[in-house]
């Protein structure tokens, strides 16, 4: 007798956001699996960002249903970690990593922080786990983009959570701290069964560990694997243009119409980077 399917971490339901009369995006049915890494593409003002302050309860539908751990997202933040784009640190620059991942564990609760070993001992045993050990008492503002994003994720996982949210984690990262910020990721999620939402502008740092792919685009929004969504037929009509999709050594260029008004000008650029690193 099959067990039944354990239940979605994340639901929604004909779920609509829109801004006044701007819609972003309408009629999205989603369900997010235990353990499963699903990546959110699309261009600039699809509502990527939107998609997942709307996971944190902090940005309201405007129509339909979203569940997070089966209760309103509010209800479920304390089981989930947030990692942020890379922001400036001029109000953090003299905070510690070990601070940033201590605020992660205790930084909910109201009154003076508890100064125990036991805490102590839960932000050494965090750093070791991304990797930042080496500069726990360094502040923010002396350490590059990549160690600030290692602290990052550490601050995410302080709580032990169910659902790892990233929001754009590899901007301005260089390929080797993309590919350690992603081996983090993918591992938290291997050991503790981990569902992870990633926002992205590019697919290829993550190809090899997505499980699903939501894109949202000025046509609507497409749902599956990446070879079921990343195809030149699926990405023009999102775009409502030619849009090309190849493949290149095991990776993904998209090559949009650069003069449409529905042209995807992220993939266009990208595509100019990604033939430079295919020629080396």
């Amino acid at each position: 007798m099959s067990r039944p399917a354990p239940a979605p971490v994340v639901s929604l339901r004909g779920a609509e956001l829109s801004y006044g009369a701007r819609v972003v995006w309408r009629g999205l049915d989603l369900d997010v699996r235990p353990g499963e890494f699903l990546a959110v593409l699309g261009p600039n003002g699809s509502g990527k960002t939107s998609f997942v302050r709307a996971l944190l309860g902090r940005q309201p539908l405007s129509a339909g249903t979203l569940t997070v751990l089966g209760g309103s997202p509010r209800e479920a933040g304390r089981h989930l970690g947030y990692v942020p784009q890379q922001a400036e640190v001029s109000a953090q620059a003299m905070l510690r990593a070990r601070d940033l991942v201590r605020f992660g564990i205790d930084g909910h609760r109201f009154g003076p922080r508890l100064r125990t070993g036991a805490v102590r001992r839960r932000v050494d045993e965090i750093l070791a786990s991304v990797g930042a050990t080496a500069y726990a008492d360094v502040p923010l503002g002396m350490l590059s983009g990549g160690e600030r994003q290692r602290v990052r994720i550490g601050q995410a996982l302080a709580t032990d959570p169910r659902v790892l949210l990233c929001d754009e984690p590899l901007l301005s990262l260089d390929l080797n701290h993309q590919r350690a910020v992603t081996e983090l990721v993918d591992a938290r999620r291997r050991s503790h069964g981990t569902s992870v939402v990633f926002v992205t502008h590019e697919i290829n740092p993550v190809l090899g560990l997505v499980d699903r792919v939501l894109y949202l685009a000025p046509g609507g929004h497409r749902i599956g694997t990446p070879d079921e969504v990343l195809t030149s037929e699926s990405l023009s009509r999102l775009y409502g243009t030619r849009v090309d999709v190849l493949r290149v050594q095991d990776r993904v260029v998209v090559v949009g119409v650069p003069d449409g008004p529905a042209a995807p000008p992220h993939h266009t650029q990208h595509t100019v980077l990604q033939a430079e690193e295919v020629s080396r």
